[in-house]
């Protein structure tokens, strides 16, 4: 199964300036996420970012707060360690949309609201064990399908790290890199971006 494009959601977790700096490989991850970022805006894919106790754990990244500022990305603060449990879930899922077109066309019964859905998301964040682990089995629970970029999540230690991806893959969770998150929204070089995306990740 590919990852699609259309109906992803790019989700970021807590890549705060007082974390970031604890997390193995921190560098290196930060710079993943900021890729993610920028490959939301070329692709117009919805992006939401989290900040956990930002009192005391501080803002998002510059950097990467510019790329999200760019993606239109919507900022979600928090104090639970899962962000669904802070309303996250809800921010997904779009509001329903009455039924296009004239109301006496359609039968009373068929004259119902509905949702164009998204239940795609593409998760990263920090700490991979605690935020990113409690928010992904959150979304899981609410039948969302979750696509976690392991190279654009870190936690203080890499065995705090491999455990959380090890249940989220029992879980369900597809394990991804952010390599290929880029090609398989793209599918092809004769997409229009495709120069763009290639730039970006090189």
């Amino acid at each position: 199964m590919l990852l699609e494009h259309e109906g992803s959601q790019l989700v970021l977790i807590d890549y705060q300036t007082r974390l970031i700096p604890a997390m193995a490989d921190s560098g290196f991850v930060l710079a993943n996420a900021i890729r993610l970022a920028k490959l939301a805006v070329l692709l117009q894919v919805p992006s939401f970012y989290t900040e956990q106790n930002p009192s005391k754990l501080g803002a998002t990244d510059a950097d990467l707060q510019a790329a999200l500022m760019s993606a239109r990305a919507k900022p979600l603060a928090k104090m639970q360690f899962s962000a669904v449990e802070e309303g996250l879930g809800e921010m997904l899922r779009p509001p329903a949309k009455p039924v296009q077109g004239n109301a006496r066309s359609l039968p009373r019964h068929l004259q119902k609201q509905t949702a164009e859905q998204s239940n795609t998301v593409v998760l990263a964040g920090c700490e991979a064990h605690i935020c990113l682990l409690q928010t992904a089995l959150d979304l899981l629970e609410e039948e969302f399908e979750v696509w976690v970029v392991t190279d654009a999540c870190s936690s203080r230690t890499e065995r705090n790290r491999d455990a959380a991806f090890d249940r989220l893959a029992g879980a369900g969770a597809e394990l991804i890199t952010t390599e290929m998150v880029a090609f398989e929204w793209l599918r092809t070089a004769e997409h229009p971006d495709f120069k763009a995306v290639q730039a970006l990740i090189k």
